[in-house]
């Protein structure tokens, strides 16, 4: 027996072997079968595999593989990175950010055998919240991008921002478990201030409290035209009384389109669509903020652009910005965190100022999520 084999068997446990080939065995009946040469992969890595069709069976240019048994039917769409040979073809697709151990993975839509992975650490990094792109989300995750910058125009501020999001209900246990749509139930909390550090009393200018409630659902298959889109109610208020109080309250819907580019990277198209449901404190808002925040993103884990632009309805608008870069990228260590710069042009960087316009601001500093 070759040295290899016994190397692996030494490293994978008995009882994952014999998982292996009771999994194997409906593949002798299937009409599509799925084969990986290295069944042990990192965590968010790359993988190659192999499927074969029924014979004379063109083979697609891409398949949906799901988690088998994942209450959230989570999918990877695999493309293919050669021409079809006779009845095979092979794909390669991303492996998100998933817990390790054993992996089951089947053709969405084509009845196949069960292919089994390894999942194993990344220990390259280091994540100090929540979940990545694609992963099992964990019951408290990131929302927005959490980050402190700051930056000159005059005086000198820091702004900041705090966000995160709460699943209401387990998928595994409980009545989320019975009523599987109860899972995309969140709330979400976002805070963010604009801090003047050149005053003695180092007052804070402005704070936004951004209080949400929202239903998410994300797709469980390869075919739907949508990858996910947030319904909600969201509050958001500077927490000020008097003529400085403002305030809105609106419905929302925010849809998501995702797409891998060959380079490797990511572009995410979320723009967020709202009504106003109350707007006393700031009845001509929608001049200066419109009915729809346009955000994108484009890049991977180690370096990415963000985009969020608004215009309203009176053809006042603003655009902001946000460049994140890993800091180990920079030489910094494995620290998990990334160096932040942000530009804001336009109306509103505050809600206090939504129908003000102030010079253009640039900002470096420091970002956990980005």
């Amino acid at each position: 027996m070759p040295q290899r084999f016994h190397a692996t068997v030494g490293a994978v446990p008995r009882w994952l072997i014999l998982l292996f080939a009771l999994l194997a065995l409906p593949a002798l009946a299937a009409d599509w079968v799925l084969s990986i040469a290295e069944p042990r992969v990192k965590s968010g890595a790359r993988f190659e595999f192999e499927l074969l069709g029924p014979a004379g069976e063109k083979l697609p240019d891409a398949v949906g593989l799901r988690v088998r048994d994942d209450p959230a039917r989570q999918v990877i769409v695999a493309e293919a990175s050669a021409p079809q040979d006779g009845s095979r073809r092979r794909y390669a697709a991303q492996l998100p950010r998933l817990p390790t151990g054993a992996l089951q993975l089947e053709l969405v839509d084509r009845g196949s055998n069960v292919m089994v992975m390894i999942v194993r650490a990344d220990d390259s990094l280091q994540r100090l919240t929540g979940s990545e792109e694609g992963a099992i989300e964990p019951p408290l995750s990131e929302n927005e991008p959490i980050y402190f910058s700051v930056g000159t125009r005059g005086d000198t501020t820091a702004r900041f921002q705090l966000s995160f999001k709460y699943r209401l209900f387990d998928r595994e246990l409980g009545w989320g478990r019975d009523h599987p749509w109860l899972a995309g139930l969140h709330f979400a909390y976002t805070q963010t201030s604009i801090w003047n550090l050149s005053e003695t009393s180092k007052p804070f200018l402005d704070t936004s409290y951004r209080p949400s409630f929202f239903w998410q659902w994300r797709r469980g298959d390869g075919k739907t035209w949508i990858d996910a889109v947030r319904m909600g109610f969201e509050h958001e208020s500077n927490g000020k009384d008097g003529a400085d109080s403002r305030s809105i309250n609106t419905l929302f819907v925010r849809p998501e389109w995702q797409t891998t580019l060959a380079s490797g990277k990511q572009f995410e198209f979320t723009p967020k669509i709202y009504g106003y449901l109350d707007k006393t404190d700031n009845p001509d808002i929608e001049k200066y903020r419109g009915y729809v925040d346009w955000a994108m993103r484009y890049g991977d884990r180690e370096r990415s652009w963000r985009a969020l632009a608004r215009l309203g309805t009176a053809g006042k608008g603003s655009l902001q910005l946000d460049w994140f870069e890993r800091t180990r990228m920079l030489g910094a260590g494995p620290i998990s965190g990334y160096l932040h710069v942000q530009f804001f042009t336009g109306y509103g960087e505050s809600l206090l100022d939504y129908n003000q316009r102030n010079k253009s601001q640039l900002r470096i500093g420091f970002a956990i999520v980005p």
